[in-house]
């Protein structure tokens, strides 16, 4: 089983920055990923960023290029999203998820996921 627990949520102005860190624990699998989603109210969970764990590659929603950046941290076992420039329809739970099939920007191919971490951004 893979462990995820996700930290940094918390509530900023717009314009403000944050910085989410995703802690993975438990099984490992040789070419997987580590995606951040995010889902707000009555709307449908949606794909922000995903690392590649073995190579760095990384991989962005438009929404979220230019402004959010993913980074991994390999002796930590922890995943970083830093949000800079924060919008009010950024306000949401934001999960981070582990795919063992590699990369993807679709939740079907994430298999675990963490509790997630309400940010909320006012305007």
């Amino acid at each position: 089983q893979v462990q995820l627990v996700e930290s940094g949520g918390g509530s900023v102005p717009a314009g403000g920055s944050l910085r989410l860190s995703c802690a993975v624990s438990g099984r490992t699998f040789s070419n997987y990923a580590v995606g951040w989603f995010r889902q707000a109210p009555g709307k449908e969970r949606e794909f922000v960023a995903a690392i590649s764990w073995s190579g760095g590659g990384t991989y962005y929603d438009n929404a979220a290029l230019g402004r959010f950046a993913i980074s991994r941290d390999s002796a930590r076992n922890t995943v970083y999203l830093q949000m800079n420039s924060l919008k009010p329809e950024d306000t949401a739970v934001y999960y981070c998820a582990v795919s063992p099939k590699g990369i993807a920007g679709t939740a079907d191919y994430y298999d675990y996921w963490g509790q997630g971490t309400q940010v909320t951004v006012s305007s």
